[in-house]
């Protein structure tokens, strides 16, 4: 906003000298030889003046400037035709020896086919002048549209015409008489723009127009056909040179023009298994060598019916990322359409299948992808001809699991519907001559971390990533951001033929993982970051966990774990170990653990320990007594303030015998009454945060300050924090401070305890009681059950809170550093027993307190038992998932230099062959094309090696 502010105080010396420029010089002389300048080109720098042979002189190498006129009040567009340019092919530009025309007078043309005036039109653009000998050729370049004058090579061993403009960087519309020319630099600017704003044909001539000219752009030729047309052929000649068909004679087989994955585990390119060449100085695990896959379909991806479908010629049909046509029609005409209800929810893509539109050939697209780095699998893409059908994807995921997977035993796939789509598909595979999957490999089904919340809650535990042995940190739903490019250009694509259209597909998802690949080794050094990072807090979390449970208990989880991984593979219903059972609840309420435990504390040591402990239960009363106060009403009962006024009695009583038996344990020198020897009369609440989501206080701005009533919760007894740790060393009362600090660190426990406890029984009321009232009294009585637990949570919290701010002030420990402080998001119930299936908790766990004491919770509680053992399993698996992503990535980044590498070496393959064979643009392209790929290997092993250096990696637990 600075530079606009700026840009409003120079906006009238810009706009001015805008203006100026609308004029020639004073002197309007050319640039080049002095004489009187006429013509002003606008694709030179500056805009310079010339005269009209320099103006055709110096654009004999720039044939597509645009140029304007003088005409003695301004500049007129015009065309380079009118200062007499001739375009010589061949001979470097010069004009052909075995010409015998004289061609050097433009103006001497005659016109055999249309009848235009001897004054040529102005304007920018001029009609070609029709001459068998020296024709005039309609050119399109993204500086717009040129009618310009082309000589060809007239010597006996010339090149036939079309060929000869395709040296010279034109694009011929047809092959024996070419009157319409592409160049090669507005092919590749139109595929740019199609891939990166999803440009249409259409709407991009209709740009080139506008900028041949502004006014009347009808006037201009339409070639929109033949540019269709041209980007289709320019396509295929792209892919061809990219993927080095060009340097040999074998014809490309299916899925051979697009990229795949370099990241991704591909024997005999980015790994050798024979010679183990991937091997790590860590053990190789034997999840490694996994294919990662995300299934799902794309309904934006619409296609007509073809005008004239027996009329329509196929350029690269399966040699990308769509299927052959052939097979899989005769796959789709065998495989056995079977409605399928879903047993779970009722997922759109199970009970929408069979849904037809009889307006469309293809209702859209589905297809396969790799599940870690988001590319798409070549030769996996088919379209739907209803909905989105198990035939289909059985198809699309047959040719995945198919491709460049050799050696490759285990294969990880991720689809919505996965509950529902892998009970049959072994069955499917095999009684279809169409499909198959390597012999020996094991299918894993997963489904996405956003799709499976809408599941049913069992299949959260069975399906999501976070439970899969080997997975790392997949989401499952990256397919979904690959889709967004495809719906740009999708609508544009609608229309066209069936082979185009695919085309436009394929070439759109080869650049997507082209981009992928370029890019993959940023991507892969911030999954190594985060790999890092998160193992270390998923081990710090597991650790503190870990090492407070009971250790026979431990043994006892590590073999169910252990049993269930090996089971599920035939029963996903093993997985359910992750789920808490509910036959293990009971509600605890409100019991009196801490009490007792500091009753049994105070028999064991001496009276002054008693005594500190009666102080700190008065404490605790006080602040229970002002939470009470604070929470009346702006009009409380009668009945509320008796209940008050007996409270302040009882807890006056307690005081007032309290401060009575103070001289005997503090001394004479403190006089309790003074003011002077205490902290000043406060709010028992002031040092407590409110913890409560639920129990909020209905009334904060009540006068609780009002001396004119009695408020005993808000006196400070005398206990040696509130006295001064300076104070008490004045009055010999150290003893007295190590006590009290004992008893502090009991008081935390308790309190810890009880919120634990609490804590444990809203998360069951939760899955329990409020996730399955089916009424509005079942739900209100439910709620009040909730309420009443966050009560009794949110007074604990308050009283840890208060003996922490107690123990910062008491000096000779570190207990703070065991005791933090508790913040209110460390009080939410837990989501795995209370919401299992809840978005949102993939890196959760359990906050700090809960590891303190494990033993002492589960001892005789079989709930908070069942509580732990789900939150440890779990813990255990986000801490598992972690140190795999590291193991993963680190073997990626190796994959991906190998995978440059391996290019590299095919392309250096490729120039020796094309330097044997005379073919020196051949041998130049291969040694470009190496080089590149060299560099991206360079680029990748010193970027991972300095991330490697610079992070301390964790050893796995």
């Amino acid at each position: 906003n600075a530079y606009l502010r700026q840009w409003k105080c120079k906006f009238k010396d810009y706009i001015n000298s805008l203006m100026i420029r609308e004029a020639p010089p004073a002197n309007r002389l050319c640039s080049v030889c002095k004489k009187d300048g006429v013509y002003r080109c606008h694709g030179c720098f500056n805009e310079p003046l010339f005269c009209t042979d320099c103006c055709r002189i110096q654009h004999q190498r720039h044939p597509f400037h645009r140029i304007s006129q003088w005409t003695g009040s301004f500049f007129q567009e015009t065309s380079l035709i009118k200062v007499g340019l001739h375009i010589h092919l061949a001979h470097d530009g010069t004009p052909c020896p075995s010409s015998t025309d004289d061609s050097s007078d433009f103006f001497q043309w005659s016109d055999t086919d249309d009848n235009i005036d001897d004054d040529y039109p102005e304007g920018p653009f001029i009609q070609p002048v029709r001459d068998s000998d020296r024709p005039a050729i309609t050119v399109v370049d993204k500086s717009g549209v040129h009618s310009l004058s082309i000589c060809y090579c007239q010597c006996p061993s010339a090149l036939s015409r079309d060929i000869q403009l395709f040296q010279a960087g034109l694009f011929p519309a047809s092959f024996t008489r070419p009157k319409t020319a592409f160049t090669f630099a507005v092919l590749d600017d139109f595929l740019l723009d199609n891939l990166e704003c999803g440009t249409s044909a259409m709407n991009y001539y209709s740009k080139i127009r506008r900028l041949t000219s502004s006014i009347f752009p009808l006037m201009v030729p339409d070639r929109y056909r033949e540019l269709m047309r041209a980007a289709r052929q320019w396509r295929q000649c792209k892919l061809y040179k990219w993927h080095g068909f060009a340097h040999k004679d074998d014809q490309p087989k299916d899925g051979d023009l697009a990229l795949f994955c370099p990241a991704c585990p591909q024997p005999g390119i980015n790994l050798d298994l024979s010679t183990s060449t991937v091997a790590q100085p860590d053990d190789t695990p034997s999840w490694l060598m996994t294919r990662y896959l995300v299934m799902d379909g794309n309904f934006k991806a619409e296609h007509m019916h073809p005008v004239n479908p027996s009329d329509e010629v196929s350029l690269m049909d399966g040699l990308g990322f769509m299927v052959s046509d052939e097979r899989y029609k005769s796959h789709l005409a065998i495989a056995q359409d079977n409605v399928q209800r879903s047993d779970c929810n009722n997922h759109r893509a199970v009970n929408q299948a069979n849904a037809s539109r009889q307006r469309l050939e293809a209702t859209g697209i589905g297809g396969c992808a790799c599940a870690r780095h988001g590319c798409f699998v070549p030769h996996s893409m088919v379209d739907f001809q209803k909905g989105e059908r198990s035939m289909n994807m059985d198809y699309a995921l047959s040719q995945a699991l198919n491709y460049k997977t050799d050696g490759i035993s285990r294969a990880i796939t991720f689809y919505d519907i996965n509950c529902q789509y892998n009970k049959y598909l072994k069955d499917r595979i095999a009684s279809s001559m169409y499909l198959s999957i390597p012999i020996g490999m094991d299918i894993i089904p997963g489904i996405g971390l956003w799709h499976v919340h809408g599941h049913q809650d069992n299949c959260f535990v069975r399906y999501a990533s976070n439970f899969i042995h080997g997975t790392g940190r997949i989401d499952g739903e990256i397919m979904e951001t690959l889709w967004a490019p495809l719906n740009i250009i999708s609508p544009s694509a609608r229309g066209m033929g069936t082979p185009h259209r695919k085309e436009v597909l394929d070439y759109q998802m080869n650049d997507c993982n082209f981009m992928k690949m370029i890019r993959i080794t940023k991507f892969l050094s911030r999954k190594f970051k985060e790999a890092i990072k998160g193992a270390s807090e998923s081990k710090l979390a597991f650790d503190n966990l870990n090492e407070t449970a009971n250790p026979d208990m431990v043994v006892l989880w590590k073999a169910e774990e252990a049993l269930a991984h090996a089971n599920r593979a035939e029963d996903p219903t093993a997985m359910d170990i992750y789920e808490a059972s509910v036959h293990f609840y009971w509600l605890s309420g409100r019991s009196d653990h801490e009490v007792v435990q500091r009753q049994q504390r105070n028999s064991r040591n001496c009276a002054s320990a008693t005594w500190l402990a009666t102080g700190l239960t008065i404490e605790e009363s006080q602040i229970s007594l002002c939470k009470d106060v604070r929470s009346l009403r702006m009009h409380p009962t009668d009945m509320q303030l008796l209940r008050v006024a007996r409270c302040r009695d009882k807890l006056h009583t307690q005081i007032t015998s309290f401060l009575e038996m103070s001289p005997t344990y503090l001394g004479v020198g403190v006089n309790v009454n003074d003011p002077d020897c205490l902290v000043t009369v406060c709010n028992s609440l002031d040092d407590c945060e409110d913890y409560s989501d639920f129990d909020e206080d209905q009334n904060p701005d009540l006068d609780v300050h009002n001396a004119s009533i009695f408020q005993p919760e808000l006196t400070v007894i005398p206990l040696p924090s509130n006295i001064g740790a300076v104070r008490c060393r004045e009055l010999g009362l150290t003893n007295l401070i190590k006590e009290e600090i004992a008893l502090r660190e009991g008081q935390a426990n308790d309190a810890l305890h009880a919120i634990r406890v609490h804590l444990g029984d809203k998360a069951v009321l939760f899955r329990n009681t409020v996730r399955s009232a089916k009424s509005q009294a079942s739900s209100t009585r439910a709620w009040t059950r909730v309420r009443s637990v966050e009560t009794a949570v949110n007074l604990h919290a308050r009283i840890y809170s208060k003996c922490r701010s107690q123990l910062a002030k008491l000096p000779d420990h570190d207990l703070l550093k065991k005791y933090l402080p508790l913040k209110k998001e460390d009080l939410k119930a837990s989501s795995a027993v209370a919401d299992p299936n809840a978005r949102g908790q993939r890196d959760t766990t359990l906050s700090w307190f809960w590891s303190l004491d494990v033993q002492g919770d589960t001892s005789g509680n079989d709930w908070m038992t069942e509580f732990y053992r789900v939150n440890w399993l779990r813990t255990k698996a986000l801490r598992d998932r972690w140190n795999e992503e590291v193991i993963l990535v680190k073997h990626e980044m190796q994959w991906s230099i190998n995978f440059f590498t391996h290019r590299a070496k095919q392309w250096l393959c490729h120039m020796h062959n094309a330097t044997s064979a005379g073919l020196t643009g051949h041998t130049c392209y291969a040694a470009r094309q190496s080089h590149i790929y060299d560099l991206l290997a360079a680029h990748a092993e010193d970027a991972f090696r300095k991330m490697i250096v610079g992070i301390e990696v964790p050893v796995p637990g």
